[in-house]
Order: structure tokens, then C-alpha cells, then sequence
């Protein structure tokens, strides 16, 4: 079933980068945060693989937000961070910030950027994609300066950067789709976008 008309997709996220990379590719969506218990479904999924989790939580926010919202196609996405053996979270504060980054320094990590399309509990399409990338060696006094420009900025993200402002002074080498790193697989999610009739002009 195609999109009906007049009603855009519902993007189970509250993520202002996330509304403005569909916003300003032509697709625009209401924005309903799903309230997801992230940390509660990652408890539960601990064993799966890297994807396969992203993938999860992905589904996860979509479904709590469709099962409001009958007939309504609604997109879920999420984003983990990898270096190693280890996952990170977002930084709770600007010290937990400072210590991510110190951790960081100098090593590469990847994140895993996953996004999910469902209408009525029906997964119509998934989507992993994958960047590397490289952060170059920080002195602790390059962290706080960083940190004093950013503030509380750096608490939106996922390895407490945000690649598209300041946070690209922190690296040497992005290895992959830059959107992918903003947080969606965003032309895959195009090209299936459009088979659903969104937007009508790009179809």
C-alpha cells in the first residue's frame, strides 16, 4: 500500500538532523519521539550483532509509534558507536563527553547506522550502513576548547561529535557515506521512499 495522499511519513525520532536530511531532500515528515526505553531493548538484544541491534532499536522506535498511528507509514532509525569490543552511548554530560573523546583519541571507531520502514507491524524495508572513522590525537586541553564551543551540543550525539559543525576539527579520515555518519542510510531510503509514492514529484 502506498502512501496516502496528504499524509507524510511519520519519523519515529526526535532528531532535528535526522527531520532536516529528509526535509531538505524533499521529504517532509511529522516527527513523533517514540519513547523507546533504548537501554531496555539493548538489555534484551545483547547478544546480536552490531546491525542486528541497530536494526532492532530501528524497529523498535517505528513500531511504538505505529501502533498509534494505523495505516501510517512510519520510519525508525538508530545509530551505535563501535571501536573495538565496545559500544558507546551518547555522553551523559560534558565530563562523560570529555572522557568518550579522550577515548577516542587517536583510534578509529565505527558507527552503525541502521533505519526501519513499517506500516500496521509490517517491516516493508531495513537498512544497515556502516562508516569508520578515524579521530586524531586530542590533548585534554584540545577536548575542554572543544567542548567549550560545543556545550551542551555535544549531548545530542552518539560519540558527543557532530561531523557536519566543529566536530570535523576532531578528524584525521571519514571512511564512507556522509549521511550515513549523520545519522540515515538516506539514499536507500530514498530510492524506497519513492517506490511508496514520496515524494510524488521525485517518483
Amino acid at each position: 500500500m502506498a502512501a496516502r495522499p496528504g499524509e507524510p511519513p511519520i519519523l519515529a525520532s526526535a532528531s532535528a538532523v535526522r527531520a532536516r536530511l529528509l526535509a531538505s531532500a524533499g521529504v517532509p515528515v511529522e516527527q513523533i519521539a517514540s519513547g523507546v526505553d533504548e537501554d531496555r531493548v539493548k538489555a534484551a538484544f545483547d547478544k546480536l550483532d552490531h546491525d542486528s541491534l541497530a536494526l532492532a532499536l530501528a524497529e523498535a522506535k517505528a513500531a511504538a509509534v505505529a501502533a498509534a498511528h494505523p495505516g501510517r507509514l512510519v520510519l525508525g532509525a538508530d545509530q551505535l558507536l563501535v571501536m573495538g569490543d565496545q559500544r558507546f552511548d551518547k555522553p551523559r554530560d560534558l565530563a562523560d563527553a570529555a572522557a568518550h573523546l579522550a577515548a577516542f583519541s587517536g583510534r578509529e571507531h565505527e558507527l552503525v547506522t541502521a533505519a526501519v520502514a513499517l506500516r500496521d507491524g509490517v517491516v516493508l524495508w531495513k537498512r544497515t550502513e556502516r562508516a569508520r572513522l578515524a579521530v586524531r590525537s586530542l590533548t585534554p586541553a584540545t577536548i575542554d576548547a572543544y567542548l567549550a564551543v560545543v556545550g551542551p551540543g555535544a549531548l545530542a550525539s552518539v560519540g558527543a561529535y557532530q561531523l557536519e559543525g566543529p566536530g570535523a576539527q576532531l578528524f584525521e579520515r571519514v571512511e564512507g557515506d556522509f549521511f550515513t555518519v549523520l545519522g540515515l542510510p538516506l539514499l536507500p531510503l530514498l530510492e524506497f521512499l519513492r517506490g511508496e509514492g514520496v515524494p510524488a514529484w521525485a517518483c
